[in-house]
């Protein structure tokens, strides 16, 4: 059986229908309403494995924040239904990645509390028809919503392109490292016994 989770979210402002597999193979089918965070996600999905359909309908006529804030509630919910019991799970991931003259790192851990830090500062407040600052708003609601510690350093900034994508790009590949299954680990890897 594998670690895969079907979502679906509708409030008033977004309707949200999301398949994730967490042992995929990187396929993609992305419509937000938003190109530029199209691109990001199937980034996302591309760099970390991952299978990845999303509906997205949102209220872009007010802007995009809503889309994307639910975006990252519903992604983050797959995350963590797909997750199930973590048994077997490495549970720590991270990745320094580059693009361009950006740096960026990422570090995840999926023990169960929800923690989101980042020190990304855009330059410009706009890419394609994505608000820069509803990054953060992503991010922070998929960490919350999959209960997970997310924390973001951008050791070299510049172009706000690049820094999302370096971004995402590193997101999809420390949370492959820790969703990963280790064969070493027997259960959960907690001195608690859960996660």
């Amino acid at each position: 059986m594998g670690r895969q989770a079907e979502v679906v979210r509708n409030t008033k402002e977004t309707q949200i229908r999301v398949k994730l597999d967490l042992d995929g193979t990187g396929s993609a089918k992305i419509h937000t309403g938003i190109g530029f965070f199209d691109h990001m996600l199937e980034g996302f999905a591309r760099h970390g494995l991952f299978d990845l359909e999303l509906d997205v309908k949102g209220d872009l006529e007010v802007d995009c924040h809503h889309t994307v804030e639910d975006t990252g509630i519903a992604l983050g919910q797959a995350i963590r239904e797909a997750l199930g019991e973590k048994k077997g799970i490495r549970r720590y991931g991270s990745r320094v990645l580059p693009m361009d003259e950006v740096l960026v790192l990422c570090a995840i851990d999926l023990g169960g509390r929800p923690y989101y830090r980042s020190d990304a500062e855009f330059e410009t407040e706009r890419i394609g028809d994505l608000d820069t600052e509803t990054v953060r708003e992503f991010f922070y609601a998929l960490s919350y919503s999959a209960a997970m510690n997310l924390h973001f350093k951008v050791l070299s900034g510049g172009n706000s392109h690049h820094m999302a994508e370096a971004m995402f790009k590193a997101f999809a590949r420390a949370l492959d490292e820790a969703s990963g299954l280790d064969p070493r680990v027997t259960g959960v890897p907690s001195t608690k016994g859960t996660l």
